[in-house]
């Protein structure tokens, strides 16, 4: 059987783990697409042993590189695709809810296709788990309990943005775990008097308020700015986690739940169960269910 496995979107850590799984069950039956979609489109599929590295198996990234592919959408790129995805017995592809999409539309083209959720954002529907968020939520814990100490030594306040797209679990997950004075989930929640006041109460305690804040709301700099001239003081920081979110060190939940979705995954390629979602339910178990 012919395997052909692709992370398309972006990377999320854990990815390496899922990758490994399912070589070491398949070895050279399993080919990659090179950046996701878009090698699947430019037929730049090769053998995953060329890549694939037990030593590399926890690290962050992903050995098969991944890339966005707009182009996929429009049908003259789709149908190059399609053409090389028709040469595998089973196209296994992890990413968000855009490649989702695209593992559907190639299943409904005649390709026998298994999705897995691998996205930090979290925020494929009907799942509750996907590959990279525990780490996600990990390195922006590390950066807030890591910046704070030196905010109170001045008696500031710090708004950390964290990554999440449009989904908010990040956010509240992260100030969950941080403890945090207030959150920015969304344009609503996104309250400036609130948050004024949080601060300033905190300020007249000799204390230094952390705010969490989703990327993609508004430009944090310009909501610091916005603060310190309703406070009077220019006393409000930022601090942007970034891109470390996706290089963080997998979390022990994150290679357990990669290892997981692996090992279902497998067992669908096996039983010639196609045209499915691996996901995660509430309690974290692993389920399949039919693409919507």
């Amino acid at each position: 059987m012919k395997i052909l496995v692709l992370a398309s979107g972006g990377d999320a850590p854990g990815m390496n783990r899922f990758m490994w799984e399912i070589y070491r069950k398949f070895r050279n039956d399993v080919y990659f697409a090179f950046a996701g979609f878009t090698g699947l489109v430019n037929g730049q599929i090769f053998p995953l042993s060329e890549v694939i590295d037990k030593k590399k198996r926890n690290s962050a990234g992903v050995v098969t590189k991944s890339s966005r592919c707009p182009e996929f959408k429009h049908a003259k790129y789709f149908n190059m695709g399609l053409e090389n995805a028709k040469k595998f017995d089973v196209v296994v592809i992890l990413g968000g809810n855009g490649s989702e999409k695209g593992a559907k539309r190639l299943f409904e083209s005649g390709v026998n296709t298994i999705f897995v959720p691998g996205t930090i954002d979290n925020d494929v529907e009907d799942c509750h788990y996907s590959i990279g968020f525990s780490t996600a939520v990990k390195e922006a814990v590390y950066t807030v309990e890591n910046t704070m100490p030196s905010i109170d030594a001045f008696l500031n306040a710090c708004l950390f943005e964290v990554m999440g797209r449009e989904n908010s679990s990040i956010c509240e997950e992260v100030a969950r775990q941080v403890d945090a004075d207030y959150q920015v989930v969304d344009e609503k929640t996104l309250d400036y008097e609130k948050m004024k006041n949080v601060i300033l109460k905190k300020y007249i305690a000799s204390s230094s308020a952390k705010i969490i804040v989703r990327e993609n709301i508004a430009n944090i700099t310009e909501i610091a700015s916005k603060l310190n001239d309703m406070l009077g003081m220019n006393i409000v920081k930022t601090q942007i986690v970034g891109r470390t979110q996706r290089g963080g060190k997998p979390t022990r939940q994150e290679l357990s739940m990669a290892t997981k979705f692996a090992k279902e995954t497998v067992r669908c390629i096996k039983t010639k169960v196609f045209g499915v979602r691996v996901l995660a339910d509430e309690n974290l178990n692993i389920i399949v269910t039919e693409f919507k």
